[in-house]
């Protein structure tokens, strides 16, 4: 009977919370860890999350980490090794972000997380499909119904935040000597920029990069890599292995683009989607056996010799 009464609920997401096994209370909104289940009852969330989700959770916790290389060596100049100390700095800093972010999310003190499950894009915009059962109040159930998935995500930038706060200031201040004293900050204050940007980003379109993440790795590490390539005006393997710092690069990329597929395929049917890693040098290989076509000073003078 209780059941068939909270099936009167409107709308997704509100639901009866369940007290001592029975269904009590009017419709409304679910606690943070519950979402409702087909009867229109609040459930807690106990599932893991699948493969995809970490792995989205891993997309969401390497942008910031990208980001800061990006920046550090772009205002570091020819100062490799304080570089290199910051890059270690930034890493170490998310890496612990990530570990105490893991630790504080239900169950808590386990680098482990129960979830609800992802159904639907709605299910990231639940303030969107509130009802209105007379066309005039309109019901509030607004939750996390992809608990954890949405707060985490911020939780982990929050966390990320403070310890650069903490942490880089005064590395940068000892090691950064060789840069001037407006140049040697750029990093932290581009970080300070792009954390409310990744923050507002996850708030606004957490759902859509929820499904369109493998794609956007696939396709950013492909141009990356074309620019870095043409940049550093690698046209040979010859050119590749002068520097380590190249094969560094590229190795990152093969990372990215296995990460990008792996994401695609979720890995469903091992013996047809392990394959599909072979492709990851591809984009490289290609790029060094066709640079030599495209060489501009070649196709000028080529065009000039035809005139």
């Amino acid at each position: 009977m209780a059941v068939a009464m909270s099936s009167t609920c409107p709308g997704l997401y509100c639901g009866r919370v369940m007290v001592n096994g029975s269904v009590e209370g009017e419709c409304g909104v679910c606690p943070r860890g519950e979402r409702t289940n087909l009867q229109k009852v609040c459930e807690r969330c106990t599932e893991s999350p699948e493969l995809y989700d970490w792995l989205y959770l891993g997309f969401m916790a390497m942008l910031p980490l990208v980001l800061h290389w990006f920046f550090i060596e772009w205002y570091s100049g020819k100062k490799s090794s304080s570089a290199l100390l910051q890059h270690i700095t930034a890493m170490l800093e998310c890496s612990v972000s990530a570990v105490v972010t893991l630790l504080v999310t239900e169950p808590v003190g386990k680098l482990s997380i129960l979830s609800c499950r992802v159904q639907m894009l709605s299910d990231w915009y639940t303030m969107l499909y509130n009802p209105s059962p007379d066309y005039v109040n309109t019901l509030h159930c607004t939750q996390e119904a992809v608990y954890p998935l949405y707060t985490i995500v911020l939780i982990y930038y929050a966390f990320c935040l403070v310890l650069m706060m903490l942490l880089r200031p005064l590395l940068v201040k000892k090691i950064a000597c060789g840069l001037g004293k407006s140049d040697r900050f750029k990093s932290i204050y581009a970080a300070l920029y792009f954390f409310p940007i990744l923050t507002v980003l996850q708030a606004v379109g957490g759902g859509l990069l929820y499904y369109a993440f493998p794609y956007i790795i696939l396709v950013l590490s492909l141009v990356t890599l074309a620019v870095y390539m043409s940049a550093s005006e690698i046209q040979s393997f010859k050119n590749l292995v002068a520097k380590k710092k190249r094969l560094v690069v590229l190795f990152s990329h093969w990372l990215l683009h296995a990460y990008g597929i792996i994401s695609i395929s979720r890995l469903d049917k091992l013996e047809q989607d392990l394959p599909l890693l072979a492709l990851v040098p591809g984009p490289a290989l290609f790029y060094i056996a066709t640079a030599k076509f495209t060489e501009p000073s070649r196709i000028l003078s080529e065009g000039g010799n035809g005139h």
